[in-house]
């Protein structure tokens, strides 16, 4: 039970660093002359969605401020 205490939080650490990964991985296959352009592009639509997903995560986290 205590394992999923802070889900939201690990979750957000998990997907900073997949969002990392593939951000790495994408600027690697760009310098790349023979690289699948498809595949390349599929990358960057999945580090966006990713991006968006971090940013929605961390809303939800900051504690609002009263009025």
């Amino acid at each position: 039970m205590e394992a999923n205490l802070h889900f939201p939080q690990r979750r957000l650490i998990e997907l900073t660093i997949e969002h990392a990964d593939l951000n790495a991985m994408v600027d690697r296959l760009a310098l790349e002359t023979s690289v699948d352009e498809l595949t390349l592009r599929r990358l960057k639509k999945r580090r966006l969605a990713l991006r968006d997903h971090i940013a929605q995560l961390q809303q939800a986290l900051t504690p609002k401020e009263p009025a």
